[in-house]
């Protein structure tokens, strides 16, 4: 079981998301889900879009991008690097040329957002790399369907939404984890998404997740590296 914590690449600089990632390995975080600032980040909330424009006002050359996460890569070996990309950003790169660095720095773990249709999608997996799939907490038959046939971990989230409609037979996370084991997803089920304190982290521990996610509470106290890393201490302390 461990914590995953979010980086955005380039905020404010490049420079600086260096020495926050560092802090997070030292603070003992094994996994980071490192970013490709997207032009168009729809997906978002305004926090994280807002990051990631800010980032691209200083630096708009995805090469020097993809440099900083081969040198996350070169020199946080005990880290794994889980790539987040929008698919406009990957046409951006350019499919292939995306494709070509994943495989040439072994990052093979890819959370491909706002897709227009499977094509590119496709033609990542048919590459050897692992696309990871959203599953929400009540267990749409939609994606389902799509975490039985995607290669990737499963992004299960981890909380409801106070408004949510949860599923009418498992209603817990530790009833959906177990109903997408029954189902033969043997691969990893990170969990995020509501992960907010290190009580969820146990939470997620105790349902069978391999991972959780915690995005904001640390990304919030960035401008406070001592108190950053004390926090992710607490949270790595749940696994």
């Amino acid at each position: 079981m461990e914590i995953i914590c979010y980086l955005s690449s380039g905020y404010p600089t490049i420079e600086s998301s260096i020495e926050v990632a560092n802090d997070y390995a030292k603070a003992g975080c094994k996994i980071i889900e490192v970013d490709f600032p997207s032009r168009d980040p729809y997906l978002e909330g305004e926090y994280i879009a807002d990051r990631m424009k800010k980032a691209l006002e200083n630096c708009d050359d995805y090469n020097k991008y993809m440099d900083f996460i081969v040198s996350l890569k070169r020199n946080l070996p005990d880290v794994k690097l889980l790539v987040l990309a929008y698919e406009n950003t990957v046409e951006e790169i350019g499919v292939d040329k995306f494709i070509r660095f994943c495989l040439d720095n072994d990052l093979k773990d890819i959370l491909l957002v706002g897709l227009k249709d499977d094509t590119i999608k496709n033609k990542i997996i048919s590459a050897g790399l692992l696309v990871s799939c959203y599953v929400q907490f009540h267990l749409p038959e939609e994606e389902i369907d799509l975490a039985k046939r995607s290669n990737g971990f499963v992004y299960l989230q981890a909380k409801p939404y106070i408004d949510q409609i949860l599923h009418p037979k498992y209603k817990t996370l530790k009833d959906a984890i177990g109903y997408l084991r029954e189902l033969g997803i043997d691969r990893p089920i990170y969990c995020g998404v509501g992960v907010h304190e290190p009580k969820d982290v146990t939470t997620v521990k105790e349902a069978g997740g391999d991972a959780a996610f915690v995005g904001s509470a640390i990304l919030k106290l960035h401008d406070d590296r001592n108190a950053m890393m004390e926090k992710i201490k607490e949270f790595k302390a749940m696994c």
